[in-house]
C-alpha cells in the first residue's frame, strides 16, 4: 500500500499488443509435439510405399483396420475391422461423429483445444462442465448431472459427452472411481461417450497410474477416438482411429459418420496408412522408441512441475503427455506488475519470456480471467535435432547443457514472478 492507504497499481500497464495470432480457433495450439526426429523404421515404411498415390478407402484399407484391431485387443478391448473406422487426424472423426449424433455437446472444462470448434462448426451448442480436483478430462459427476438438467430445462438437448482419461490440457489420469462416477451418471441421463485415448500410451508409471478405457465400463454407448500422433506417429502425418460398440446402434452411428467422412473426402494417405499399420503393430522398434519418449517427458515434465511448484503456483502432478497445466493465480500481483491480467496476456508474456509456445487457458475453455497455462515439455528440448536425440539417448537427460538451461529459464521466470508477486502484496 502507498501512504495514505491508497493501493498501489503498480508500474504503467503497457498496451495490449493487437496480433492476429490471438484467433481463438485458426490459431489454436497443437497438440504438444514430443520434439523428437521421426523414428528411422516409420521413415523407412513410409518411403516403400511412396509409390501409393492414392488414398485409402474411405474408413481405411483392411491393413489398417485391423492394425487397429490388434492394437485394441492388446489393451482389453476385442474389436472386429467392421466396429473400426480410420481417417486422417481425431479432428475429422470427431466433427463426423459430432454431426452424426447430433443434439448438444458436453465436455470438461479445460478440454483439449481442438474438441469444441467442431461442435461450433456445426452450430452445435458446447457446455463445459467442472472437473473434480483430483484430475482434468473428466467431468465432476454432480457437475454433470447438474449441466444436464439444466440444459434441458432451457430447452436444449444434451446427447454427446467428449471425455479423456489421459487428458491434455491437465496431465492426468482420471481414478476408476471417479470415472465409474461419471459413466454412471451419464448412462443414467442415456448420453452418448466419446473417449479421446490420444495419451492413453504415454502414461510417465504405468505400475502406479491405473488407466480404464470407458468403453471397459461401457461398452454399448461409447466410441473410443485414438490419434496416433499421441505416441506412434509424427503429428505431421495425419491418422486416427475410431472404435465403435457392438450392435445396431453401434453400427448405425458408424454407417453415420462414414457418410460424413465420405462427404468431407477424409481419406489417410497411402503412405500414411502403411506407417500407421506398423506403429499399430508395434513392432520392438516402436514400442522402444515410445517407452524412451515416455520416461525422457516424464522427467522433463517432473522438473518442470517442480519448478512450478517452488515459485508458489498450483498444478497437479503430471501422469501422462508431454505438458503440465500450471494456475498462476497465486501469482497474479506479481503478473500484474508487468501488466498481466488474464489468460491471453499470460500467454503473451510467458510465450516471449520463455521463448516457447505456452498457450493460455482460455484456449482449452477455462475462463479469460483465470490466469492459467499449458506448458509442453517437447520445447524445452533444445532447439535442433541432435539435441533432442541426445535427450533422448542419455541417462541423465536433466543434465545436459541444452535442456539444463531450459529449465533454468524457466525457473527464472517463474521465481522472479514469485519475487514480484512478494514486493506487491500488502503488508499483513
Amino acid at each position: 500500500m502507498r501512504p495514505g492507504g491508497h493501493e498501489d497499481p503498480g508500474p504503467p500497464r503497457a498496451p495490449r499488443p493487437h496480433a492476429e495470432g490471438h484467433g481463438p480457433v485458426r490459431y489454436g495450439p497443437p497438440a504438444p509435439d514430443d520434439g523428437l526426429p521421426v523414428l528411422p523404421e516409420l521413415v523407412g515404411v513410409l518411403a516403400a510405399a511412396a509409390h501409393r498415390g492414392g488414398g485409402e478407402p474411405v474408413g481405411g484399407g483392411p491393413e489398417l483396420l485391423e492394425a487397429g484391431c490388434g492394437y485394441w485387443a492388446r489393451r482389453g478391448l476385442a474389436t472386429a475391422p467392421e466396429h473400426v473406422v480410420a481417417a486422417p487426424g481425431a479432428p475429422a472423426v470427431l466433427l463426423a461423429l459430432t454431426a452424426a449424433l447430433g443434439g448438444d455437446v458436453l465436455v470438461p472444462r479445460p478440454c483439449a483445444a481442438w474438441w469444441a470448434p467442431y461442435a461450433r462448426l456445426l452450430g452445435r451448442p458446447v457446455f463445459h462442465v467442472a472437473t473434480p480436483a483430483e484430475c482434468g478430462g473428466v467431468p465432476d459427476p454432480y457437475a454433470l448431472l447438474e449441466t444436464v438438467r439444466r440444459v434441458r430445462a432451457e430447452g436444449g438437448d444434451p446427447r454427446l459427452l467428449v471425455l479423456s482419461v489421459a487428458d491434455d490440457p491437465t496431465a492426468t489420469v482420471a481414478p476408476p472411481e471417479v470415472l465409474h462416477e461419471t459413466i454412471e451418471a451419464a448412462a443414467g441421463e442415456g448420453l452418448q461417450l466419446v473417449s479421446d485415448e490420444t495419451w492413453r500410451d504415454t502414461v510417465h508409471d504405468p505400475h502406479d497410474t491405473v488407466l480404464l478405457s470407458p468403453a471397459e465400463m461401457w461398452p454399448d454407448r461409447v466410441t473410443v477416438v485414438t490419434d496416433l500422433a499421441g505416441a506412434l506417429l509424427p503429428p505431421g502425418w495425419p491418422a486416427a482411429l475410431a472404435r465403435f460398440p457392438v450392435g445396431p446402434s453401434g453400427d448405425g452411428l458408424r454407417a453415420r459418420v462414414l457418410d460424413v467422412l465420405t462427404a468431407l473426402g477424409a481419406r489417410v494417405a497411402g503412405p500414411v496408412a502403411a506407417a500407421a499399420a506398423y506403429a499399430l503393430a508395434e513392432p520392438e522398434p516402436v514400442t522402444e522408441r515410445i517407452a524412451a519418449t515416455v520416461r525422457l517427458h516424464a522427467r522433463v515434465a517432473d522438473a518442470a512441475h517442480r519448478a512450478v511448484v517452488a515459485a508458489g503456483a498450483l498444478a497437479l502432478p503430471p501422469r501422462a503427455g508431454r505438458h503440465l497445466y500450471a494456475d498462476l493465480g497465486p501469482l497474479k500481483s506479481g503478473l500484474a506488475a508487468h501488466g498481466v491480467t488474464d489468460a491471453q496476456e499470460l500467454e503473451d508474456f510467458l510465450s516471449a519470456r520463455l521463448g516457447m509456445p505456452a498457450p493460455g487457458g482460455h484456449r482449452f475453455g477455462d475462463e479469460l480471467g483465470a490466469l492459467r497455462v499449458r506448458l509442453s515439455t517437447g520445447a524445452l528440448l533444445g532447439g535442433s535435432d541432435a539435441d533432442r536425440t541426445e535427450c533422448l539417448r542419455s541417462p541423465a537427460p536433466l543434465e545436459l547443457p541444452h535442456l539444463h538451461r531450459s529449465l533454468i529459464t524457466l525457473r527464472s521466470v517463474l521465481d522472479g514472478l514469485r519475487d514480484d508477486a512478494q514486493r506487491w502484496e500488502p503488508p499483513r
